[in-house]
């Protein structure tokens, strides 16, 4: 999608328009937001584990922390904090010397702290579409990290996406917060179709329960479907080391997990659908899995 058209696409939606208004955009690469009802679920983990294992796949990514001024995708990388995003803002530096190449992908981070940003009113709905415009001809993928909650902004972004990856942990509150993440987007922007990833699971009861708790909410009150990726299971330890473990590792029982996640939503949902993916040849289709298998 062009710049104009991007720009033309935020304007109507930030108005508001009818859900019947919405034309979404289809182009080779695939933006996929990572989205909360509520802070504190993993979105962040999910995201970097999400565009490690893409890249270690084959596939150029672009990472985008959509946090612009708590942004913690470096922090959980272990790279120093800087203050490229508000200088790419501000035109002082380019996009290419704006991100950072870790891990095998390209990482676009927020802010901590920027009295630029607190001072100043930022659209960053414009800001990260126009820069999915403008970049999304180097990438296979685009994930973007997007802040907890159902402001106006957060919204766009998910719904210019092409797909929505809602992160959700076993409690009331990220429960019922996600329900009103998947219904604003109903409302608004006519979307019926998400993702779910289930994190802090203990166990295939849980898993179930949950499963089928969300999908019949939404399908019965809002006549929408979720498509259930997995799940991430629950470690009883201190966040940074479940970090170091599930970001760095290459061999845990959670890391193939998640990589069987990731394969199957390459394969099921991108490479059997209309996109085409640049630069990577695709790999045979795996057979239909039920969803009890991701806790194996």
């Amino acid at each position: 999608m062009s710049i104009g058209n991007a720009s033309d696409w935020l304007l109507s939606q930030n108005s508001y328009c009818s859900p019947d208004s919405f034309s979404k955009k289809l182009d080779s690469c695939v933006t996929i937001s990572v989205a909360s009802g509520k802070g504190g679920v993993g979105k962040t983990s999910v995201s970097v584990k999400m565009a490690k294992e893409l890249a270690s796949n084959g596939y150029k990514v672009l990472l985008v922390d959509c946090d612009y001024n708590l942004s913690n995708t470096q922090i959980k990388l272990g790279l120093p904090i800087n203050n490229n995003f508000d200088d790419l803002i501000q035109g002082k530096i380019d996009f290419e010397e704006s991100v950072v190449s870790t891990m095998g992908f390209d990482l676009l981070a927020g802010c901590n702290g920027s009295q630029f940003f607190f001072e100043n009113e930022v659209e960053i709905d414009k800001v990260v579409i126009e820069v999915m415009a403008k970049q999304e001809a180097k990438y296979d993928f685009i994930i973007l990290d997007c802040p907890a909650g159902i402001n106006k902004r957060s919204l766009a972004i998910n719904a210019y996406s092409d797909y929505r990856f809602i992160v959700i942990n076993p409690d009331k509150s990220s429960i019922t917060d996600s329900y009103s993440l998947i219904k604003l987007l109903m409302l608004n922007f006519g979307i019926k179709d998400n993702h779910l990833i289930l994190n802090k699971i203990s166990g295939r009861a849980q898993f179930s329960k949950l499963v089928k708790c969300m999908s019949e909410t939404v399908e019965n009150f809002l006549g929408g479907r979720l498509n259930i990726l997995g799940h991430i299971k629950k470690y009883d330890c201190a966040i940074d080391e479940f970090d170091n473990s599930f970001i760095g590792s290459a061999t845990s029982a959670g890391d193939q997990n998640f990589s069987k996640m990731i394969e199957k939503f390459t394969e099921e949902f991108i490479v059997t659908s209309s996109v085409h993916i640049p630069n990577v040849e695709p790999r045979k289709t795996l057979n239909e899995q039920n969803v009890h298998e991701h806790l194996s």
